[in-house]
């Protein structure tokens, strides 16, 4: 009686090992597609949302650059603050290379827009503007003692915001030498 069971048995087991071993894989692909799915964990879902509804390019750069300029207010209000707790140092490196990334995703949507046919000049310009008005902040945040052991994310931020301001004026010349397109009123 026992012979007959331990074929059974050993193929119940056999079946059970070799189904634990398919699911495994695809448990880990899973595991490993999750994060290229969370692509921009530098923004919160609330300003994620409003970059997924804005109906053109040039809003949508408008409100990264509006993320960007929030990430360096936000650097000034840690700098302002008396106690630097273990997070601060954390902290300050996530908004700076938040802000690198809003300045970056921006000027990328720029250049990606001009395939398309839209209109980008509105903003290109404010690109234009805010990367002038971001460029001297970031000068100042470089010079900062408190921000020395920032350097390298300074300097990718400061970079990321001279090569936006470059893609601004690139686009601009290339949106001059085509006719705007009016809309019918």
């Amino acid at each position: 009686m026992t012979r007959t069971h331990h074929p059974r048995v050993f193929c119940i087991v056999l079946a059970a090992v070799l189904l634990a071993a398919c699911a495994r894989p695809a448990r880990a692909a899973g595991r490993a597609a999750q994060p290229q799915m969370k692509k921009k964990d530098y923004l919160s879902p609330l300003e994620a949302d409003q970059i997924r509804d804005a109906a053109t390019i040039s809003e949508r750069v408008r409100l990264f650059l509006g993320f960007a300029a929030d990430r360096l207010r936000k650097i000034d209000y840690e700098l302002e603050r008396k106690d630097k707790d273990r997070q601060w140092n954390e902290r300050i490196s996530g908004l700076i290379n938040a802000y690198t990334g809003c300045v970056d995703d921006a000027a990328d949507l720029l250049e990606a827009g001009l395939e398309k046919q839209e209109n980008l000049r509105p903003g290109t310009k404010e690109l234009d503007k805010r990367t002038k008005e971001f460029l001297p902040k970031l000068h100042d945040l470089q010079g900062n003692a408190l921000l020395a052991s920032f350097k390298s994310d300074l300097d990718d931020a400061m970079e990321a915001t001279q090569d936006a301001a470059e893609t601004a004026e690139k686009v601009a010349k290339e949106l001059s030498a085509a006719p705007e397109r009016r809309r019918p009123q």
